[in-house]
């Protein structure tokens, strides 16, 4: 008898989530572009934003690598160089995001604008 009632329920619950899904009119909402570039010298601003977003937070990520990588060498000479080598991708990562702008106003330069 019980079971019959918890088989009951089960599919008065299924059966309610499927009428809910299927009787669901799919959301129609209005659509804003909101990064439309006006001008070429937006363009190079916002690639110059993303450059030196994506460089800085590769060259964090590196940077946490390896102080995790260090602090886990437990005095392994190997795993000490290797942490080491983190630090230093970390900071060339660190140097080109530094050097966004100039890559930018290089390429500025071969567009003409």
């Amino acid at each position: 008898m019980r079971n019959t009632v918890l088989r009951l329920i089960a599919a008065e619950i299924v059966a309610a989530v499927m009428l809910s899904l299927l009787a669901a009119d799919p959301a129609q909402a209005s659509t804003q572009v909101l990064a439309i570039a006006t001008s070429i010298e937006q363009v190079f601003s916002n690639v110059r934003n993303w450059l030196f977003g994506i460089l800085t937070g590769l060259a964090t990520a590196i940077l946490t690598f390896g102080g995790v990588r260090y602090l886990l060498a437990n005095g392994d000479p190997a795993e000490v160089e290797k942490a080491k080598g983190a630090f230093k991708s970390a900071g060339w990562g660190y140097g080109l995001a530094v050097l966004a702008p100039l890559v930018v106003e290089i390429l500025r330069g071969i567009v003409g604008a």
